[in-house]
């Protein structure tokens, strides 16, 4: 399946809101960045739903923050790919960064590909609420008999000097507890600026891939014996002079200066490099 989906595929053109709408509505979360779906799990429970019991959600970590439980989730993903014989090799390391481009593309091609087994129907049976409380008290069942002697020697010890360094912690978190919610909002809100505007280059770095590829393969038709003296091709013949002389352009600055994209160019958003 995933053999068949380009990058240059309408898949890949489906925008973060549509992504994130796909996800809350199916799983019924509240996602409002495409990061929050960096540990795997939303990945996880959307193979769930679309092939109902076949992961095994109990080792499906919802509240995945480290490294480490994040590669576990993707990790049962992968057997399950490799059960049901889905041909997609996950990049772990590049997802659990939490980078919102790597993780927009791996949504997509996830909604593609179950579009294409359920045709975009909701499995109205399917209880996702039900399925992650289930999943998760079988865990907690688990880690709970593993853990319950150690706890309680724990608990023995530190009953004592639990009192003493709770006074001291309140102490110092009233002192600083308002300058840092006024700059933790400060870097919040920044930091979805950010984000926005690399996913807003991102995309136009696809729509110039996708309409330069266009124009080539245009390109090379009119070149072919049964058009190359078609009349047709006269007023064509132009626009291939101004797509090899932006290739050049293109080709220059990027090697010297990097890119940037600024500038509209006549068929539609073209990504022409400038120095930053």
């Amino acid at each position: 399946m995933s053999s068949n989906i380009g990058m240059m595929d309408s898949a890949y053109f489906v925008g973060r809101n549509e992504i994130l709408t796909w996800i809350n509505n199916r799983l019924q979360l509240n996602l409002s960045r495409i990061e929050e779906a960096a540990s795997g799990a939303v990945q996880c429970q959307m193979i769930d739903m679309t092939y109902p019991g076949v992961v095994p959600m109990h080792k499906v970590n919802f509240d995945a923050k480290t490294e480490y439980d994040m590669i576990q989730n993707y990790k049962v993903l992968q057997e399950v790919f490799n059960k049901l014989k889905i041909e997609k090799h996950i990049e772990v390391n590049r997802l659990i960064k939490g980078r919102p481009l790597d993780n927009l593309e791996f949504l997509q091609w996830l909604k593609r590909y179950c579009d294409s087994v359920n045709g975009g129907i909701m499995n109205e049976n399917y209880n996702p609420v039900e399925r992650r409380l289930k999943g998760g008290k079988e865990r907690n069942l688990k880690g709970s008999h593993k853990s319950s002697k150690s706890l309680q020697a724990n608990n023995l010890h530190n009953s004592a000097s639990g009192d003493t360094a709770a006074i001291n912690k309140n102490t110092v978190s009233k002192q600083g507890k308002t300058g840092v919610a006024a700059a933790s909002g400060d870097v919040q809100g920044l930091s979805k600026e950010i984000t926005d505007l690399k996913l807003s280059v991102d995309l136009l770095e696809k729509e110039r891939d996708f309409y330069f590829a266009k124009l080539r393969d245009i390109e090379i038709l009119c070149q072919t014996p049964e058009v190359e003296n078609h009349p047709v091709r006269v007023p064509v013949k132009p626009i291939f002079t101004l797509s090899q002389m932006s290739a050049y352009i293109h080709a220059y600055l990027c090697r010297h200066y990097g890119a940037f994209p600024i500038i509209i160019f006549g068929l539609r958003t073209i990504h022409l490099d400038v120095i930053h």
